[in-house]
């Protein structure tokens, strides 16, 4: 059954001026094959340093955060551990059909 995924991410790193491209290299690989997951960066520089924050969000396989947890520590890269600051990700199953209150 599919799930609603909201993933956030905060990114830092010293400037380089490649950090939001790098962040979306990054989930290219990561969701190549999570097509109905999309993903919007929000970029900026500040005191000497990149600051993306990412959302992802959509249609997923996962039925809970600790799945997108697991899949990340199995699949993402160094320089994604390096990058990452924070996160906050929250998965809702999708349920079918519902039965309204006082109604059999």
């Amino acid at each position: 059954m599919a799930s609603e995924a909201y993933l956030d991410f905060c990114f830092v790193r010293e400037a380089s001026g490649t950090l939001a491209k790098d962040v979306n290299v990054m989930f290219e690989e990561l969701f190549e094959n999570h097509r109905r997951l999309h993903w919007y960066l929000d970029e900026k520089e500040e005191q000497g340093v990149e600051i993306v924050v990412a959302e992802v969000k959509g249609m997923s396989k996962w039925k809970s955060e600790d799945d997108v947890i697991d899949y990340l520590e199995d699949k993402a890269g160094e320089t994604f551990w390096h990058a990452l600051q924070g996160y906050q990700f929250q998965v809702l199953p999708v349920m079918k059909g519902c039965c309204k209150s006082g109604n059999s």
